[in-house]
């Protein structure tokens, strides 16, 4: 069964071709349910059997994830952030206690960005709290594509390598995921002493 989905998803990738990765990587950056894992694997299958081409795949991966992350951030900064200001007092949400999310991103956007691009779960999420904080476009979009580089970057490379071995492909993406989480632990480390060791 899981063969089959997989070999499906293969086959709907070559389908849509480079259109269709962006457009399926834009939702993915949504809250659309739709894994990442599904898309570029897949399309790193594709450009090992010759069919698709790497940097191209990266970039529609890539600009799909920014476009998707934008979504979520307009909707947080337009829609969210006015009525958070307006209603939140009820919830036990002051004016002063939410101004605190932009202090927060303001100062530390960028290294929050780029670590929830890399998290499960958190990298579908990470682009509210930075439209809430009206994060500066050109940080986000630059941390965004950074992280999301890096874990489409990983995605193909493991399509590439792994092809359709799906008991290969859970294994090593578990190993992927924990890697990147502790490496993602010991980033914030360095970067909070840093921050307290030099910055004043």
């Amino acid at each position: 069964m899981i063969q089959e989905v997989l070999r499906w998803l293969v086959q709907t990738v070559g389908d849509l071709g480079y259109p269709g990765i962006f457009i399926m990587m834009a939702l993915e950056s949504t809250f659309v349910p739709i894994p990442s894992e599904a898309v570029m694997i897949p399309a790193g299958y594709l450009v090992q059997q010759g069919s698709m081409n790497f940097p191209l795949s990266l970039l529609c991966g890539v600009t799909g994830s920014i476009a998707g992350a934008y979504f979520n951030y307009f909707l947080a900064r337009w829609l969210g952030r006015p009525f958070i200001l307006k209603y939140g007092k009820y919830a036990g949400v002051s004016k002063e206690k939410f101004l605190k999310v932009d202090e927060y991103f303001h100062n530390h956007g960028e290294i929050t960005t780029f670590i929830g691009r890399l998290i499960p779960v958190v990298r579908h999420l990470i682009s509210f709290p930075a439209g809430l904080g009206r994060m500066n476009h050109l940080k986000f979009t630059s941390y965004t594509a950074l992280g999301a580089g890096f874990w489409v970057t990983v995605l193909l490379g493991l399509g590439y390598l792994i092809g359709e071995n799906q008991e290969l492909i859970k294994k090593y993406l578990s190993q992927i995921t924990v890697g990147l989480i502790i490496a993602s632990a010991l980033i914030v480390a360095v970067y909070i002493y840093w921050k307290r060791r030099f910055i004043r």
